[in-house]
């Protein structure tokens, strides 16, 4: 039968004693483990972090909205101008960020420094993803964009963190010049629709004229369908303006919720010049059975005119805005820092992971005496 052997408790001054016995034996493994570890990190790679800093564009208000608010203030509306491309995005660094982060940027680091034969990568989504994990982007509490890039040279460790200011300045170019086309070809069907609309109002309002025999007929009825004709052209020319912003921005988009609320101020005051009623003229306040028939067909093919011809030239306007956003350059990406060659590697520490491993071999070295001065207080001399 087995005897079971207790073991005594251990007081602190007890395990201080045992400790003090084979302090040589925890001296010299503590010793041979930081001398291996010292000598296998200096076999790990070494790597650089290179810095760039750059300053977030700031968007500017686009020429149509400028030159809409204008022409709403002028009709003396009380309408609210648009903030253009500023109501996109409530932080604009986030938006460069996430181009920075984008697959077409990593695409073109990874084309322009070799990095798949570099990383010894098979595929690009290995070689992507070694390279996001080498790469930190984010806007710090100085609200600026910072750059970092780790790699194994220091001088190739700069130029990527360069390339990513590089690319960003190529790609917001040319995202910038798609958006502005996209407007200015819209508009531009739109002002040769409507072109062609007015040179019929102006075809028909011409055989009116002929077959009437009247001139200019005066009064509050030419002087309401002017202001029908001129109100109902600039809703139409801010629906179309909704239109443009929907091809860039979703339906929550501020931009979007100020036109239509612009929308609907400017039916309000439509309807305080038309009536409720369902007649050719629209519900004008004035009676059609007072206005001599004639007279009357005139003034509607009048106000076709006047309305086809405000429209015209509210289209125009935001046309040439879209045409002088086209031509404009796209914002300046200004670097605070430029990337330059570090001169300290940012891997391995090697001071602390040298550090570590003694702090390790020491505890187990500690706890491995004390359990051996244990076993041979019970009569066992064997780890």
């Amino acid at each position: 039968m087995a005897l079971a052997i207790s073991e005594p408790e251990i007081s602190l001054g007890d395990f201080l004693r045992t400790l003090a016995r084979r302090k040589l034996m925890i001296g010299l493994s503590t010793a041979a483990v930081m001398a291996l570890t010292g000598v296998a990190v200096f076999f790990i790679p070494v790597r650089y972090a290179a810095e760039a800093v750059i300053l977030p564009p700031q968007p500017e208000p686009s020429t149509q909205g400028m030159m809409m608010g204008a022409a709403s203030s002028a009709l003396g509306l009380g309408l609210l101008a648009n903030t253009g491309a500023s109501a996109l995005f409530r932080n604009p660094g986030d938006l460069y960020v996430g181009l920075l982060k984008s697959r077409t940027v990593a695409d073109a680091l990874i084309a322009r420094f070799g990095l798949r034969r570099l990383y010894d990568e098979k595929t690009m989504v290995d070689t992507r993803k070694r390279l996001a994990s080498r790469t930190a982007i984010a806007i710090a509490k100085d609200l600026l964009i910072h750059i970092r890039v780790e790699d194994r040279d220091r001088a190739r460790a700069a130029e990527m963190a360069n390339a990513y200011v590089d690319e960003l300045h190529r790609r917001n170019s040319r995202l910038a010049l798609t958006s502005a086309a996209q407007r200015r070809l819209f508009f531009e069907e739109q002002l040769r629709s409507e072109k062609e609309a007015l040179a019929n109002a102006e075809t028909a309002f011409q055989g009116e004229e002929q077959s009437s025999g009247l001139i200019y007929p005066s009064g509050q009825s030419a002087a309401l369908l002017r202001a029908v004709a001129e109100l109902r052209a600039e809703i139409a020319s801010r629906e179309v303006e909704a239109q443009s912003v929907r091809l860039y921005a979703g339906p929550e988009n501020q931009e979007i919720r100020q036109i239509e609320e612009s929308i609907a101020g400017l039916r309000a005051q439509l309807q305080k010049l038309e009536g409720s009623g369902g007649s050719d003229n629209g519900g004008l306040l004035v009676p059609a059975g007072k206005i001599p028939q004639a007279g009357l067909d005139y003034l509607r093919k009048m106000r076709d005119v006047k309305y086809h011809e405000t429209l015209f030239e509210l289209l125009s306007k935001q046309y040439e805005a879209a045409r002088i956003d086209e031509a404009r350059e796209s914002p300046l990406v200004q670097v605070v820092d430029r990337a330059e060659p570090p001169d300290k590697k940012c891997w391995p520490p090697r001071a602390l992971l040298i550090g570590i491993a003694g702090a390790l071999a020491f505890l187990v070295s500690c706890w491995i005496a004390a359990r051996r001065g244990r076993l041979e207080e019970v009569g066992y001399d064997r780890l």
